[in-house]
C-alpha cells in the first residue's frame, strides 16, 4: 500500500494523508521519500494554495520505524544516508511556499511530532499527545526537535519535554500556542483543518505565500545553526547500545537499563 494519499481539490486545497494505519504511520525511508516528493510537487504545481497534512488510523504517526533503526545499527553509511534524508525532509518542509495545516486526530510521536510542529497551523483533538520520545529510547532529538520545539513553545518548556520525553497534551499545547485550533473529538479534526485550509486557499496567494516565506526564513536560519550538529549527535546514538536496549525494553514492555554506551 502507498504510504501516503494525495488529493488536490478545485479550490486549491491539497490533502496529503498518511495511509499506513496498520503500521501506525511509522516514518521509514519509503514514507520519508514520499513526503519529500509530495511537498516538492505541491510547491511547484501552480494550483495548490494550502495543504492539509493528516493521517488514517488511530494515531497520526508513531514516529521513526524501530525495525529500520535496528537494521541500520552500527552501519555508518546507512546511518548517514538516513540523516541526510532526514535533513532533506526538514529542508523541504521549511521551503514549501504554501501554508500547511496539520490535522492531528491521534498521537504524534517522535518524528511525527516534528512533522506536526513544522506545519503552519495545528488542529488537534483533546487528549491527543504530542511527544518527542527520542531520549526515552536512547536517541538524541536530532531530526528537527531541537529547532521546532523551542520555536513553538519557548526554550525552557521545550527542554522540559525534550529532555524527558514526556508528552504534551493537545489542550496544554493549545494553552502554549503550539496547537492553533483545539477541537473536542478526533472526528472534528479533519473537517476543521480542511475548513481552515479552504479559508487560506481563498486568500490572495501572493500575499499568503510571501508572508509564509518571511516567517519561515526565521526557521531556516535557526535550522542552519542547529540541525547539522543535532543530526550528527543523533547519528552517534544510532550506533549506541542504549538504542538497542531502549527498543528492546519498549517491545518487551519493561523498564530499560541504560549503560551510557
Amino acid at each position: 500500500m502507498a504510504p501516503i494519499g494525495i488529493t488536490t481539490h478545485d479550490n486549491g486545497r491539497t490533502d496529503i494523508i498518511l495511509t499506513r494505519p496498520d503500521l501506525l504511520n511509522r516514518v521509514d525511508d519509503e514514507l520519508r521519500d514520499a513526503l519529500i516528493a509530495a511537498f516538492r510537487e505541491v510547491s511547484v504545481d501552480g494550483t495548490t494554495r494550502c495543504v492539509v497534512l493528516g493521517a488514517q488510523g488511530r494515531v497520526f504517526s508513531a514516529g521513526g520505524d524501530m525495525e529500520m533503526m535496528k537494521a541500520k545499527h552500527g552501519d555508518l553509511a546507512a546511518i548517514h544516508r538516513g540523516t541526510d534524508a532526514g535533513r532533506r525532509l526538514i529542508d523541504t518542509l521549511f521551503n514549501t511556499p504554501v501554508p500547511v495545516v496539520a490535522a492531528v486526530h491521534g498521537h504524534a510521536v517522535g518524528l511525527g511530532s516534528t512533522l506536526v510542529l513544522a506545519c503552519d497551523a495545528v488542529v488537534a483533538a483533546r487528549g491527543v499527545r504530542i511527544v518527542d520520545s527520542h531520549v526515552a529510547i536512547g536517541l538524541v532529538a536530532g531530526d528537527g526537535g531541537a529547532v521546532m520545539w523551542p520555536a513553538a513553545m519557548g526554550m525552557v518548556k521545550a527542554k522540559r519535554h525534550l529532555l524527558t520525553g514526556d508528552p504534551l497534551l493537545a489542550e496544554d499545547a493549545a494553552a502554549l500556542g503550539v496547537v492553533s485550533d483545539l477541537v473536542e473529538t478526533p472526528e472534528e479534526v479533519l473537517p476543521t483543518a480542511r475548513a481552515l485550509a479552504d479559508r487560506i486557499a481563498a486568500l490572495p496567494p501572493l500575499a499568503v505565500q510571501g508572508t509564509k516565506r518571511s516567517l519561515n526564513h526565521v526557521m531556516r536560519l535557526r535550522a542552519e545553526e542547529v540541525l547539522e550538529l543535532s543530526f550528527a549527535y543523533e547519528a552517534e546514538t544510532m550506533s549506541s547500545q542504549d538504542l538497542l536496549e531502549g527498543i528492546a525494553a519498549f517491545i518487551e514492555k519493561r523498564s530499560p537499563k541504560y549503560s551510557g554506551r
